[in-house]
């Protein structure tokens, strides 16, 4: 492991993860969730539990991060790489999680659909980064 490209990759993508939560959730749907108050917690409340939010934060800029290196490893890298991996990433965290809540909570479809298009942004700006941090890897070694 390059632990120089791996720690830029995880504090890029661990800032990207932060604004574009921010910019998501707190600016693009705040009215949709200013909508559904029962389902949201009070901003004190919120702010009260933001510690679990920068520590998801972390925990998906490490996994992220950790599962790029391991997949690129052996493999000439590029942005095409990193837009694939962007969608695998946003299929298993975005996709999974809010079509759990669509039928566990009772959010509206519109929302659940903003929330996944505009996490594939995020999960596709995050395979980018990572791909552009990294660069092109050696050619793997045939046997």
């Amino acid at each position: 492991m390059n632990w120089k490209r791996f720690a830029a990759a995880f504090i890029g993508v661990l800032i990207l993860t932060a604004l574009m939560n921010f910019v998501i959730h707190a600016v693009l749907l705040k009215a949709d969730y200013a909508a559904q108050p029962a389902l949201i917690r009070s901003e004190a409340d919120g702010s009260a539990h933001m510690l679990y939010l920068m520590l998801a934060f972390v925990i998906f800029a490490l996994g992220f991060t950790l599962l790029w290196d391991k997949w690129a490893r052996d493999r000439r890298t590029g942005v095409a790489d990193g837009l694939v991996f962007g969608i695998l990433a946003w299929l298993l965290v975005s996709v999974n999680r809010y079509l759990t809540y669509y039928a566990v909570q009772p959010w509206p479809a519109s929302v659940v659909c903003k929330q996944i298009v505009y996490e594939l942004v995020w999960c596709l700006s995050a395979g980018i980064l990572v791909a552009l941090i990294y660069g092109r890897g050696p050619a793997p070694q045939r046997s």
